[in-house]
């Protein structure tokens, strides 16, 4: 009998095709973010008048780092400190970035807009996959993860470079 057992194939968490769908949201997202906060910070963009608002600044500096620390987290080994620990960081950084929301409404007169819809969206999904994890379901946790980051984050993270928006200000001037 062999000395080394032969080593388990782990599946992959998500198939090959939402992976690259991830990652290509992901870093798409990142990258429009990026040229949006270097053309704000250096001066090439237009002032937008709402990102001088605390809760669009708290926003910002929420969802920004949510961003990239999510596709790692999704992208990367599972299950142990290090995972939980980035995951903890992450479900912090995206109920900060939801409730913030809730205080942006500069654009619809006062008044919630349509995107105000993530918000629940976002406060129940964190909920629901922490108790999968919890319950040891971690089929669960995995797709309403995966599922929260593609629709309250990329999705919604997408419409923030609309016309008018901070994002799309700075981003595009």
């Amino acid at each position: 009998m062999s000395a080394t057992a032969p080593t388990a194939v782990r599946p992959t968490d998500v198939s090959p095709l939402l992976r690259g769908a991830m990652v290509a949201s992901g870093s798409a997202l990142s990258l429009l973010s990026l040229l949006a906060l270097v053309r704000a910070a250096t001066g090439m963009a237009p002032t937008a008048p709402a990102a001088h608002d605390v809760a669009v600044a708290i926003h910002l500096m929420s969802v920004l780092p949510a961003i990239p620390l999510g596709l790692y987290i999704l992208l990367t080994r599972k299950g142990g400190g290090r995972h939980r620990l980035l995951g903890r960081i992450w479900m912090a950084l995206m109920a900060s970035t939801a409730l913030s929301a809730l205080l942006i409404r500069e654009l619809n007169h006062g008044s919630f807009s349509w995107i105000h819809i993530f918000v629940p969206v976002t406060l129940a999904a964190a909920w629901a996959s922490i108790a999968a994890a919890r319950a040891g379901d971690i089929p669960s946790h995995r797709r309403r993860l995966v599922g929260m980051f593609l629709g309250a984050m990329i999705i919604p993270g997408l419409f923030a470079f609309s016309p008018g928006r901070v994002m799309a200000i700075w981003a595009f001037g």
